[in-house]
């Protein structure tokens, strides 16, 4: 559940109970709240009274308040206090900012793999026991550990034993390593050492070889790291340092060495390794030591434990256990040690006895290593993953520690581990081993006794679950992962196990991380072949966790056929739509930039699969889940993206036609997720696996008619309100772009077809016929220094044909322009360089390297409209976008610096811009390809292209007819162009080629989403919930005051502020909970100033090219965290957040409210509201229709068209009723519109009659009556308007006389404000009594401050702010200190 469904649901379900209870009283007093625009909604009676009993004193206001405030409750709560919230899904969060980061398949992420997995291919064992004869520096107590393997060398001959205790020791290890070849050799020479080592050597090859050296027969090892063996006669003992074993054994090898002082060993042992490291700089070699006891300890002499007790530790653990467990038990009386040899069942068979104690052994001493040593080592991996030899030995290590430690002997090993034998996880063994050995003796006497489990795993799992609902990332990690790792391998605790599981998964990467680090990987692979209906959820769960964090086990998922196993839960329909998006999630990995996952995959019928699911999922069923269908987008996307194969399967099975319709879902990540698709469609030859032959066969008809169609899908959302779609767009335009270069770029050149021998001296310019859209494309004539180059019409080909070639419409004259110093180099000058560049489109020039050269050329309009769409993007309101519509630029071949814009002296007109042709309707926001400045003036700079012969280097196609850079003058990191940096390289693979086109975000963006936690809700919505129900109660006391209120007068001048703008104050806006007033100016800057402290909190520039003017400032999202929506003049939208504090703003969405332009219109003129209750923005301006963009979905809903030549000029939301507002027109005509009725507009007046003069300002009266209107014309006069009744004027005020600038209607005070350009401000009532004048006086500079350019009431104070043409933002109150 995204952030913002989180804070709504529990924003309803716990502050909306208070209301509604109130709501049902309030509705049988007779006043009657509706949603619908018919509704009319009466004031409350005992508000209305005191509101016209100006004399009540201020004790019998407050009671009044007070008693009222149920109701106002009710009525503000379902009107006032919109619960709409807007723009704070994930995708609104720094979009602008990073580019994220998908799954890692490589770094720290994969330390979790075991570096190899090894085996131990041979085991050499040497006894020296030489039974009957002591070593001369060994004095034995009586009675002494004599047992060996068990085994009592004093019940049988001398040999006899011998061999009998080396078989058995064989036996002991063969439990471990079955697969090893085992030799072993008895009390032996050097020389039959030397040989049993070079012969396990050579039959090991690379695996590791096992050491095991008993040497209780013999002396002690010498300081210097010699062990003894015997000569032939067993008459001398011969030393062999640890060296030349060494060297026999080489690496890897595990050496295990029982016998006293094994410590000395050890240590010249890890000397020698210092000494051969330090002198041959080779890597630390890969061996594994474990001795004994400490250099200065003898091996423990008492009965109680086996002469061999370290090696009986390491090969019978379980015996060993329980015997030492007995002597300290309170069993060790009762109970017979010899029933410890029979305990029944196998070792491997978890639900014998025998099994389950090995099997809680296992998991016991597994924790206990995991816990101790240090995650971040690779140390646990190393001795208790890779080797499963190794990872035994080491495990009964720790046990052999325990009990030799009770002996005070200190066995020790190489690579050291931290000391284990008092962890608390030993007390779980002790209690599982007396749960056991209690059963034994029943289960011995009575063979049909069933065996009852112990209840350790299941206690091991609570203390999971316990830690789950109180740990966290800064705390202790959870030490039970290992058990629960083992709780895997049972089938009645699976379940369970995988369920908490997957709730720690979800805890964040660094649990992911924590459980591939213990070994959870081959188990939930392997859990990937049963059939299990229940397991299908969480097995998809925790695969969906896994591979968010490491893309890398895609390898291991197709290697074992796991993709099948997603396919068939994808394509279930009993599984919820969010489960199957992560399914979705998890066949999009293995497909990411994987051949083998995407061929399997395909033959698995992946393709159909999604497709079937797209074409059955209609508005009513819970298939369109959006992540479902944003996640079968991006699988698709994968699937085919540069796999001709995968895309011709595609266009087969009509996947542009399913796709098409999804580009007008409500959810801006499904849209982006489908034109990505699309985009991945297009193949553009960086298919490396095909031959160059395939080119001609796949280059059909069919092929073309596809692409055709995609780029048409594509080019429809061109316009789409959020970011996220339209850097998807750019993405997928440039693919196109590389694909189809060169007749793009023709098409390109044809604009600027020079007359013959001449240097560019003019410029062809076009004119579309009207079109059914009502706009046309007119023919600019620029004056002199003016360069801007023709608008978007029909295009003339550039071709071998010297006549030009017009497919609709008429060529008109030439704009003159003046050359000199603004364009040189111009190759289109040269004509033998333009026609090879851009001749015949089918130009068979290939270096048999890449294979987009030989593209089928497809309409040339389609390639205009391409440029046009690129050129849109180009000047995007979105930087990140913008940034990318110039790399689709650069792609294409146009170079462009764009300078400042500055307004020429003496011309005050702006440039304006101009709409496309019918087929371009609706893309069109600019008159000119390159005027991405909006009407600034833009020297274009083209380079003549290296002319040379192909060469191998050389990309056929990329030639550019301008340099493929594009570096905007002003931004300090300039995109690096195409060309250069391949044009150098020697033969670039497709990889490379392709780092150069910009990548798409919104699969990596996508995969982030499975990264944060899905199970939880965020922690700070009871913060957001507080903060919101303060804020509607402090604006309800003030509402009440404000309706109670009789203002006399409104001009105290309670703060001054010189925003020090140069063009004047063009915008402002008080912030309604924070004493805050935001100005902005005809450049585009955006001051933030605190009017109790007067300080400055913020400044800065709504974006890099300003020129348009700010047209309006609105909050969004007012009692939460609130946003400021910033309106430009061209009908640009940037909405910012953290606008407050100094620097820290941050664009949260950009988009182009206005598309198009009515002819002859000198610039847009956008006005542009706001409406909280319906997330609606409503935009206008000169153009003819009204645009209503649902800010949720980020998308265009409603187009209402105006009358023919009238365009709106002011333009005010209702407050209180969703969906409603009102439209000032220039010709005087005022109109209310509903966009929930059919036909949208309401009623229509022309108050304005006296002196035809535009409605410069307009807004809803007070409270909640839906149709009453003020409406101010330039000419001065003020109407109050009742839309509901046949003669709606109902009061006129003649306020100014023909120069009224500004007007303001207070929200909820019975008050409006105008001003006039003769620099001063009127306050009215309702009733159109005056209630003051505010004059500007002349300053102590004696100047007169300029007229009044804008108006606004805080929204639930009397207070007033005006700005002024001269930078001067005031503000006034009705009292000297205006209420908090």
């Amino acid at each position: 559940m995204a952030l913002g469904d989180l804070m709504a649901a529990s924003r309803f379900s716990q502050s909306t109970t208070a209301v509604s209870n109130h709501l049902e009283e309030f509705t049988e007093n007779g006043t009657h709240v509706e949603e619908d625009g018919e509704s009319s909604v009466h004031s409350s009676s005992s508000i209305a009274s005191v509101s016209n009993n100006n004399n009540t004193n201020a004790r019998d206001l407050t009671e009044t308040a007070s008693s009222s405030y149920a109701e106002m409750t009710t009525t503000t709560s379902m009107a006032y206090f919109p619960q709409t919230i807007v723009l704070c899904e994930l995708r609104h969060d720094g979009f602008e900012d990073c580019i994220p980061a998908g799954p890692s398949d490589s770094g720290l992420v994969s330390k979790w793999r075991p570096r190899d997995r090894m085996k131990t291919g041979c085991v050499a064992l040497v006894l020296c026991l030489n039974i009957n004869v002591d070593p001369p520096d060994v004095i034995k107590i009586s009675p002494c550990a004599r047992m060996e393997c068990w085994i009592d060398p004093f019940s049988m001959t001398q040999q006899k034993a011998l061999e009998t205790i080396g078989r058995s020791l064989n036996q002991q290890y063969e439990r471990w390593q079955p697969k090893a070849r085992y030799k072993y050799s008895l009390d032996p020479t050097v020389d039959e050492v030397k040989k049993l080592c070079t012969t396990c050597r050579k039959y090991a090859k690379s695996e590791r070889v096992l050491f095991h050296y008993n040497g209780h027969g013999v002396p002690k090892p010498t300081p210097n790291g010699e062990i003894w063996l015997f000569n032939k006669s067993y008459t001398q003992y011969i030393p062999l340092p640890i060296s030349d074993l060494d060297s026999w054994l080489k690496t890897p090898s595990i050496y295990v060495f029982d016998c006293s002082a094994a410590g000395l060993i050890v240590s010249a042992f890890i000397q020698l390794q210092d000494y051969s490291s330090s002198t041959s700089g080779a890597p630390t070699r890969d061996c594994v030591l474990l001795g004994a006891c400490e250099a200065h300890e003898t091996l423990p002499q008492s009965a109680e434990f086996p002469a061999d007790v370290f090696t009986s530790c390491l090969t019978t653990p379980i015996k060993m256990a329980l015997r030492w467990f007995c002597t300290r038990s309170l069993l060790h009386e009762s109970f017979d040690y010899s029933l410890i040899d029979r305990i029944p069942g196998r070792q491997t068979d978890r639900k014998t006895l025998l099994g389950e104690l090995n099997w809680i052994f296992t998991a016991v001493t597994d924790t206990i290593a995991w816990n101790v040593l240090p995650h971040v080592s690779d140390l646990f991996q190393r001795l208790f993953r890779q080797d499963l030899l190794v990872a035994s030995l080491f495990r009964n290590f720790l046990l052999a520690e325990r009990i030799m430690r009770s002996a005070n002997c200190s066995p020790i090993s190489y690579p050291m581990l931290p000391p284990t034998h008092q962890h608390h996880m030993w007390d779980a063994w002790d209690m599982a081993s007396e749960i056991c050995l209690s059963q034994l003796p029943t289960l011995l006497e009575d063979p049909n006794a069933e065996f009852q489990p112990s209840p350790f795993f299941t206690e091991q799992l609570t203390a999971f679950e316990v830690w789950l609902d109180h740990g966290s990332e800064h705390k202790k990690p959870p030490e039970q992962l290992p058990i629960v790792l083992q709780v895997l391998l049972s089938q009645c605790h699976r379940f369970r196990a995988l369920v908490l599981l997957g709730r720690f998964l979800d805890m964040g990467p660094w649990a992911v991380e924590l459980a591939l680090s213990v070994g959870i990987f081959p188990y939930v692979l392997k859990l990937l072949q049963t059939t299990t209906p229940e397991l299908r959820q969480i097995l998809v769960f925790i695969w969906t966790k896994i591979l968010a964090l490491d893309k890398s086990c895609q390898v291991d998922l197709v290697k074992d056929g796991g993709h099948a196993y997603f396919i068939r839960f994808l394509d279930s329909v009993e599984a919820y739509p969010e489960q199957r998006a992560m399914a979705a999630f998890v066949l999009a990995i293995i497909v990411d930039g994987h051949r083998r996952g995407q061929e399997t995959c395909i033959e698995a019928g992946l393709i159909h699969v999604c497709l079937k699911h797209l074409q059955c999922s209609s508005p009513n069923e819970a298939q369109t889940e959006p992540l479902f269908l944003q996640w079968i987008c991006l699988c698709l996307g994968k699937l085919w993206e540069d796999f001709s194969e995968a895309q011709q399967l595609g266009l087969q099975a009509d996947a542009p036609d399913i796709l098409a319709p999804l580009l007008s879902e409500p959810q801006p990540e499904v849209r982006a997720a489908a034109v990505f698709a699309l985009g991945t469609a297009l193949d553009i030859g960086f298919d490396t696996s095909r031959d160059g032959n395939e080119d001609e066969d796949c280059d059909d008809d069919e092929k073309v008619r596809a692409e055709v169609s995609i780029i048409k899908n594509l080019l429809s959302v061109v316009s789409d309100g959020s970011p996220l779609v339209r850097a998807e767009v750019a993405v997928a335009l440039s693919r196109f772009a590389f694909g189809h270069n060169k007749h793009l770029k023709s098409v390109a050149a044809s604009y600027w077809k020079p007359q013959s021998g001449s240097v560019l001296t003019s410029l062809p310019s076009f004119a579309v016929k009207g079109s059914s859209s009502g706009y046309t494309t007119p023919t600019h004539y620029m004056s002199h220094g003016s360069i801007v180059p023709s608008p978007i019409a029909p295009l003339l080909r550039v071709g071998n044909d010297s006549q030009p070639l017009v497919r609709d419409g008429r060529v008109s004259t030439s704009s003159p322009l003046a050359t000199s110093g603004i364009m040189h180099g111009s190759p289109l000058s040269d004509d033998s360089s333009l026609h090879s560049d851009s001749g015949a489109p089918n130009d068979s020039v290939s270096n048999g390297v890449l294979h987009h050269s030989r593209r089928k050329a497809l309409d040339n309009a389609l390639y205009s409209q391409c440029v046009l769409a690129t050129c849109n993007l180009a000047k995007d309101p979105s930087p990140r976008v913008a940034s990318l519509g110039r790399r689709v630029l650069s792609v294409i071949g146009i170079e462009q610096v764009v300078a400042k814009s500055v307004k020429p002296a003496g011309t005050s007109a702006r440039l304006g811009e101009s709409a496309a042709s019918s087929r371009l309707a609706g893309l069109a926001r600019s008159s000119s390809w390159f005027e991405l400045n909006g009407g600034a003036h833009l020297p274009l700079t083209f380079r003549t292209p290296p002319v040379s012969p192909p060469r191998p280097s050389y990309l056929t196609g990329m030639r550019r007819v301008c340099s493929l850079e594009f570096r905007p003058h002003l931004i300090n990191s300039p995109d690096s162009g195409l060309a250069g940096p391949l044009l150098a390289s020697a033969g670039p693979s497709g990889a490379s080629e392709r780092s150069f086109l910009p990548q798409s975000m919104i699969y990596n963006w996508s995969c982030g989403h499975f990264s944060k936690p899905l199970l939880t809700a965020m922690d700070d919505s009871e913060d957001i919930i507080a903060r919101r129900e303060e804020r509607e109660k402090l604006a309800l006391d003030h509402i009440v005051k404000c309706q109670h209120s009789s203002v006399s007068k409104l001009h105290n001048q309670i703060a001054s502020w010189d925003t020090k703008f140069e063009t004047g104050t063009k915008t402002a806006l008080l912030q309604p909970f924070l004493p805050v007033v935001i100005a902005s100016d005809e450049n585009e800057r955006i001051r933030v100033w605190n009017y109790e402290e007067a300080t400055l909190l913020n400044s800065f520039s709504n974006h890099d090219y300003p020129d348009k003017g700010v047209s309006k400032l609105c909050l969004v999202n007012e009692f939460d965290e609130n946003m400021l929506l910033v309106a430009s003049n061209d009908g640009n939208i940037r909405i910012w957040k953290d606008y407050t504090s100094k620097g820290q703003q941050k664009l949260v969405t950009a988009f182009a409210s206005i598309q198009g332009r009515r002819p002859g219109a000198h610039g847009v003129n956008a006005v542009v509201d706001w409406q909280q209750q319906s997330g609606y923005l409503f935009s206008s301006g000169a153009i003819s229709s009204i645009m209503a963009w649902d800010l949720d979905k980020e998308q265009l809903v409603k187009t209402i068209s105006l009358p023919q030549d009238s365009s709106i000029s002011a333009l005010s939301v209702s407050q209180v009723h969703g969906g409603q507002f009102a439209a000032g027109f220039v010709d005087g005509y005022v109109r209310l519109y509903d966009i929930r009725t059919p036909e949208m507009l309401v009623t229509e007046t022309r108050p304005h009659t006296q002196r035809v003069e535009r409605v410069v300002g307009i807004g809803f009266q007070p409270g909640l009556e839906p149709a009453k209107i003020v409406s101010a014309s330039q000419a001065g006069n003020i109407q109050f308007l009742d839309m509901r009744r046949a003669k709606n004027t109902y009061l006129t005020i003649d306020a100014h006389r023909g120069s009224l600038t500004a007007l303001a209607v207070h929200r909820h005070a019975p008050l409006i404000a105008s001003g006039s350009a003769k620099q001063l401000i009127k306050v009215f009532n309702l009733e159109g009594d005056p209630l003051g004048t505010i004059r500007y006086y002349p300053t102590f500079m004696a100047q007169k401050i300029g007229s009044v350019s804008c108006l606004t009431f805080h929204p639930y104070q009397v207070l007033l702010a005006a700005g002024a043409a001269d930078a001067c933002v005031s503000i006034y109150a009705d009292e000297i200190s205006p209420p908090r």
